[in-house]
């Protein structure tokens, strides 16, 4: 078994600019040296918690910060939940003690047990997950009838399935996706010390999985000559587009992060040919979203962009935030549906 060490570490994986000696963190750009690591680290250390084993838990996270800067937000974090886990390890001996009075339930005593270790919270959050996504398909079922209700349910499920299924297979915790029929659907999952490129990679995990989602519906389409397809195809293709928009809480708001300078001018520059070649202005979002760090110019780009029909300027001006941040899928699709079925 081998290491490398820090020392041999000479230039930012992000910047490329010369690390001193023994750095932690690039004093350029900022990003952590051990970033790579560290996130191994943090998933070990969650699957840890995920199984109760507070104290190999707690010990992973006191490993990490030998690799931050001791004065960095991350390892005031690492130290607080050591702390935390030093609790919930000292208490563990005395939940299975309280546990022992159920033994006294006989067949009763595994459901009790299971209970009280949180199985039936789990439960509740699959219920949470299939509820809310019967409610999100009904929803658009009343508006838009039932196939193309349940066909837009299941792209949106595609996309968020895309984020669920990159979290996992990262070793991070993340919980089911949770749908907000009108808002739009999220996944849960903690972020916290994981590096901006794996924030990128989780980010566009959903908008990639509701494009391949959109280019079945459009090859059924072809094939079929059905106006269905192109219908869920246009507006699921519109919807992913709009996600890579790098503001907020859209999803490429998290990809954004990952870019230095010059490769956020590249993506302006690829996002301009994309509209142009296309005749899609929402690409033009993109590109100002990419040299932006408000949403008034990408907004200003929109409105001056031609070949915008009456359909897409009512859903920008309908366009609404809820709760959390979710924005309005109500308005798109009704302008979309307006649109294929002129």
């Amino acid at each position: 078994m081998s290491s490398v060490s820090p020392d041999l570490i000479q230039e930012c994986s992000r910047c490329n600019g010369v690390l001193a000696p023994g750095a932690l963190a690039c004093s350029s750009c900022h990003a952590l040296v051990h970033a790579a690591r560290l996130e191994q680290i943090a998933a070990g250390a969650r699957l840890h918690e995920e199984r109760h084993e507070f104290n190999e838990a707690r010990d992973a996270w006191l490993s990490a910060l030998d690799l931050l800067p001791a004065d960095s937000a991350q390892a005031e974090w690492v130290r607080g939940n050591t702390k935390r886990l030093n609790s919930l390890a000292s208490a563990a001996p005395a939940v299975d003690a309280r546990h022992a009075w159920a033994k006294k339930l006989g067949p009763l005593a595994p459901v009790v047990i299971l209970l009280a270790n949180g199985k039936f919270l789990l439960a509740l959050f699959k219920l949470k997950f299939l509820l809310s996504l019967a409610t999100f398909a009904a929803f658009y079922w009343a508006l838009y009838g039932m196939k193309f209700g349940v066909g837009f349910a299941v792209l949106i499920l595609v996309h968020e399935m895309g984020h669920f299924v990159d979290i996992k297979r990262r070793g991070l915790p993340a919980e089911m996706p949770v749908f907000l029929p009108g808002l739009g659907a999220y996944v849960r999952w903690t972020a916290l010390g994981v590096s901006a490129q794996t924030r990128a990679f989780v980010g566009l995990a959903g908008p990639l999985a509701g494009c391949i989602g959109a280019a079945v519906c459009a090859f059924l389409w072809v094939e079929t000559d059905d106006a269905l397809w192109i219908g869920l195809a246009s507006v699921s293709a519109l919807l992913n587009v709009l996600n890579l928009i790098p503001i907020w809480v859209l999803d490429g708001a998290q990809a954004i992060g990952a870019l230095d300078k010059t490769e956020r001018i590249i993506l302006s520059a690829a996002a301009v040919l994309f509209a142009a070649y296309f005749g899609q202005p929402v690409f033009l979002l993109v590109a100002g979203g990419a040299g932006s760090e408000s949403i008034a110019p990408a907004r200003a780009l929109l409105l001056a962009a031609p070949n915008l029909d009456d359909n897409q300027s009512r859903f920008k001006r309908q366009e609404g935030y809820g709760p959390d941040g979710f924005h309005s899928y109500e308005a798109l699709v009704a302008a979309v549906v307006q649109y294929i079925s002129r």
